[in-house]
């Protein structure tokens, strides 16, 4: 009889063919970040830079899309002036992405006849904000099934994001869209249309379906491979922001503000970023916990990128009250102003959240759940009292009129962010704390050179992943494996290895174990 983890094996295997993405740009290695993890140790100047660079690569991008930009813009001002409503939809960072427009949409709007008119959803609802809905991604029918409980209809449209152009939920829910609206869905991704078309036949079905319009952003490969919460991510919330907050100006306008944009932070100086670095990672070292203190202005960009922070790099995630975690995350959210759970979730997202409540996901997305991810005020003395005697700091990043506060104990930086719109503060301070977040992570050894070491196999793009960095660490020692080899004993790991440990480091030295044993 086959043992469980023999049977996933096997499962997973029979449908490896479509999650064997290596060879796409968002997948590979950038030479120009190889030693990112020494630098971050060893010269973290030099690492900031680096990772500052190729967000200016980045977003540089922008001038070279500006026809593609203007098209989209066109296309919201059509649907809003016709009465018709538009949905942001992605999965992971791209969800979380969408969750943003939405959020920054509703702060600049207040009427409720056009603040309701933007809607967003994200794989596995709200609660996926926080806590990763494992597999949820693989189902292209999830992606239909929550677009149409959104209650998209015809005429509306459509926005879907995936960084990789691939994601089957995204796929699902744009070919949905394209059958119930006359209004041409957009699909907005980050690999070049050749390679997606050679490695997943659902791709080439959407480049190829001309009810569906197509802008590609490649930028690249990620700063850290794979890690598309980072580049990939940013230039679609650049594009995606832009055409809908600048849907009533003129070209010339959004040119204008899209140069300012880019010059800004070609010339911007986050060096500052350095003593919070430092600062951080010592307080993890000595076994103590940070809250990240933040307003409802800035909220949505720091829970994005604090709770990333937990499937990227195999952290404990934001505990859950409900469901009585003992393992606390390293840091939490903490909104001050906020009462309770609910008050906290209606804050930061600026309406109610939505969940799912589908019997048969088991409540895994249920409101239940979601509140029982708690940042009002009493995360704090709840937080505490769960600490003991073990210190707890508080890092403050709080919006100001012309600039973003930071402050951590006694180390603090006001950052001048003069911008119109709030989407270019946003963007600004989603790339430093992405820097941020990943040189803590490289000082803390959560990745090697560039790789993403401690991965959290969670879906089958990230399951096919995980087997291509052990075959590749593997072979740096000489020790060649089949694929099926070594999907077996990853997933014969994944039941023994804890959460916040390297899956990818333990059955490399499982297979070490096993090769010294022959």
């Amino acid at each position: 009889m086959m043992k469980d983890s023999d049977l996933k094996a096997e499962k997973f295997l029979t449908i490896a063919s479509q999650y064997k993405l290596g060879t796409l740009i968002t997948e590979s290695s950038h030479p120009y970040t190889r030693d990112l993890s020494y630098l971050a140790l060893n010269n973290l100047t030099e690492a900031i830079a680096k990772l500052k660079e190729l967000d200016n690569t980045a977003i540089n991008v922008l001038s070279e899309k500006l026809p593609q930009i203007y098209y989209l813009k066109d296309i919201i001002k059509d649907t809003l002036d016709f009465g018709n409503n538009i949905f942001f939809c992605g999965c992971g960072a791209t969800g979380r992405l969408s969750l943003t427009i939405e959020t920054i949409w509703r702060q600049l709007h207040h009427d409720e006849a056009i603040e309701n008119r933007i809607f967003s959803f994200m794989a596995g609802g709200d609660v996926a904000l926080i806590r990763s809905i494992e597999n949820f991604e693989d189902f292209p029918s999830f992606g239909a099934r929550q677009l149409i409980e959104a209650g998209f209809n015809d005429g509306d449209l459509l926005i879907a994001t995936t960084e990789g152009g691939e994601t089957p939920f995204v796929i699902g829910a744009v070919e949905k869209a394209a059958q119930i609206s006359k209004r041409k869905p957009f699909f907005l991704y980050c690999n070049p249309d050749e390679l997606l078309c050679q490695v997943a036949e659902r791709s080439k079905r959407v480049i190829e379906n001309s009810d569906i319009e197509k802008i590609n952003l490649t930028v690249g490969p990620m700063a850290v491979t794979g890690s598309t919460r980072m580049q990939s991510s940013t230039i679609l919330l650049a594009v995606a922001g832009i055409a809908l907050f600048y849907y009533n100006s003129n070209n010339g306008d959004i040119e204008n503000e899209i140069n300012a944009f880019i010059k800004f932070w070609n010339s911007a100086d986050i060096n500052f970023i350095g003593k919070f670095i430092v600062r951080e990672t010592e307080y993890y070292e000595k076994g103590e916990f940070l809250l990240y203190e933040t307003d409802n202005k800035l909220g949505i960009t720091v829970i994005t990128d604090t709770t990333e922070r937990s499937p990227t790099f195999s952290l404990y995630p934001f505990e859950n009250v409900v469901e009585k975690e003992m393992n606390l995350s390293l840091c939490y959210l903490f909104m001050p102003d906020s009462n309770s759970s609910e008050d906290a979730w209606g804050k930061l997202l600026w309406r109610r959240p939505r969940t799912l409540e589908w019997p048969d996901i088991n409540g895994i997305a249920s409101r239940k759940r979601l509140l029982g991810f708690d940042f009002s005020n009493n995360v704090l003395s709840r937080r505490e009292q769960q600490l003991k005697s073990i210190s707890q700091h508080m890092f403050k990043i709080i919006d100001e009129q012309n600039g973003i506060n930071f402050v951590l104990d006694n180390e603090n930086q006001f950052f001048v962010t003069p911008f119109s719109t709030p989407l270019f503060k946003h963007l600004v301070l989603k790339m430093i704390l992405n820097t941020h977040s990943t040189l803590v992570m490289g000082r803390l050894g959560r990745y090697e050179g560039n790789v993403m070491t401690y991965l959290r196999a969670s879906n089958n793009k990230l399951i096919d992943r995980a087997i291509r960095y052990i075959d590749m660490l593997l072979k740096n020692k000489n020790i060649i494996l089949s694929y099926d080899e070594l999907c077996h004993i990853l997933f014969e790991m994944l039941e023994k290895t804890p959460a916040d440990q390297s899956i990818i480091m333990a059955t490399v030295s499982e297979v070490e174990r096993m090769t010294e044993l022959k």
